[in-house]
């Protein structure tokens, strides 16, 4: 069973301004919705290989949304990557702080990844459809919900009267899909326009639909290529076959070395240092994960340590032959990119460290002598927040009452990078991770969708957090 939250508390709103946030959020609401809508309708993609146009103006559509609040101070901004290209338009909006008033910073993103393969959609990837309370399109969860709840959250706050003051900025990045290449450098540039002490990160999930969680973990990432290299060039198999050991063979013996037999990671120095306080059922994992009933689940310990404070190691791409080129030759050489997930109190540069050691290891006894190739990628900061926080304790008791329930103070499996930039710029600031995401949600995949009921109870979580934090 899952346990609730412990760090729940009342919020410090009358019932009659509770009552009135929320007749506010649901008179909105269907204009809300109607304008997510009309979000989803524009790709905009931040990869370089897709026409940038539409990722302009998505960040013009999200300006115009800001401005419509009454903010007067709303820009689109752009920094340059690191090869002089432009990176993705973030738009940030302010209404400063009455004194003694805290500020809020409001985190999401507006563009979306690419649809992928158009044949598994069951809808129009780019025109959002209402079906059985959930909204279908690319971006319908993943972030322009996020968008939306920000944006709805704060004008139901002003229709309401519960206006206590509080700075407010919008901060609707660009580029996150496209993993956020100008992010650390926008923070620093602009770090007096987005300087706060609360900062909502809208791009995690609840524990599942009806029920909130605020995200207290993510996992730090790794990642990089390795492969191993036997003959100078192909030869022909028949003729050279047997002594030597093709590339994509010894690949997989070296792919092999990662897990021991239980599924963990065998990577020498990646230790566990923190322990979820609540379950994972198995039977929700199997099927949020579409596990085949077959399939054995790998790794030892509790599920949720698993998914979230452990080491987890994949292998994400491979370069060897194609089966449709395919001959009897003896590949020289085989790589493959992988994917390191690192629990909180991991660190990213010692894993990197650990991983090359382990090559090193197994190179003369799996690899029969093999020339090893480790190419270090990118890596991310583990994030865990600290739930005893009065503005975090605000937030629950804000889902809380939003929902009906009490949250779930859960981990993610994933990482978002981004987090450990915003630590270290702001590292005064409260950083708060919600969503609206469900297993369900499908973000990044086909048939990508968004919970209605759990998005009307998000926009009211967020909007009486609003009221409440400067009180």
């Amino acid at each position: 069973m899952t346990e609730p939250s412990q760090n729940t508390a009342p919020l410090p709103l009358h019932t009659e301004t509770i009552a009135r946030i929320t007749d506010a959020v649901d008179h909105a609401l269907e204009q809300t919705v109607a304008t997510l809508k009309d979000l989803v309708a524009i790709p905009g993609i931040a990869w370089d290989s897709f026409d940038r146009a539409p990722l302009e103006a998505s960040a013009e559509a999200v300006a115009a949304l800001i401005r419509g609040l009454g903010l007067d101070d709303v820009q689109v901004l752009t920094e340059a990557k690191a090869d002089g290209t432009p990176g993705g338009p973030a738009v940030v909006g302010r209404r400063p702080a009455q004194p003694g008033q805290p500020t809020v910073l409001l985190y999401a993103h507006h563009d979306v990844q690419p649809v992928g393969e158009e044949s598994l959609w069951e809808t129009e990837p780019f025109t959002a459809v209402e079906k059985d309370g959930r909204l279908y399109g690319r971006g319908a969860a993943d972030d322009k919900a996020g968008i939306m709840v920000h944006v709805a959250a704060f004008k139901a706050m002003l229709d309401a009267g519960a206006d206590s003051g509080t700075g407010v900025t919008f901060f609707i990045e660009g580029e996150e899909e496209a993993g956020s290449p100008t992010f650390r450098t926008f923070l620093e540039e602009h770090r007096d326009l987005l300087s706060a002490d609360v900062i909502v990160v809208a791009d995690s999930g609840n524990w599942k639909v009806g029920v909130p969680a605020l995200t207290t973990s993510l996992r730090g990432l790794v990642d990089g290529v390795i492969g191993v290299r036997v003959l100078g060039h192909a030869v022909h198999s028949g003729m050279y076959g047997g002594p030597v050991l093709d590339a994509p063979t010894l690949l997989a013996r070296l792919i092999a070395t990662l897990h021991d037999d239980e599924g963990n990671v065998s990577i020498a120095g990646l230790e566990q240092s923190q322990h979820a306080s609540i379950d994972y059922p198995e039977a929700d994992y199997r099927a949020d994960a579409a596990v085949l009933d077959s399939v054995r689940l790998a790794g030892t310990g509790p599920l949720a340590d698993r998914l979230w404070n452990k080491p987890a190691l994949s292998i994400i791409g491979t370069d060897v032959t194609r089966l449709e080129v395919a001959s009897n030759t003896l590949q020289p050489e085989a790589r493959a990119k992988f994917s390191l997930r690192l629990g909180p109190g991991m660190d990213p540069d010692a894993a990197m460290d650990a991983v090359r050691a382990h090559l090193d290891t197994v190179r003369d006894t799996a690899l029969f002598g093999a020339e090893v190739i480790f190419e270090p990628g990118e890596t991310g900061q583990p994030f865990a927040t600290d739930t005893s926080a009065p503005a975090a304790r605000l937030m629950l008791a804000s889902l809380r009452a939003a929902f009906g329930v009490e949250p779930v103070e859960a981990g993610m499996g994933g990482s978002i990078p981004f987090t450990a930039d915003l630590v270290e710029v702001f590292p005064e600031a409260t950083l708060l991770i919600t969503g609206v995401e469900d297993p369900d949600s499908r973000a990044h995949s086909a048939n990508e969708s968004l919970h209605l009921g759990d998005f009307r109870h998000a926009v009211l979580a967020e909007a009486l957090l609003l009221a409440a934090v400067g009180l």
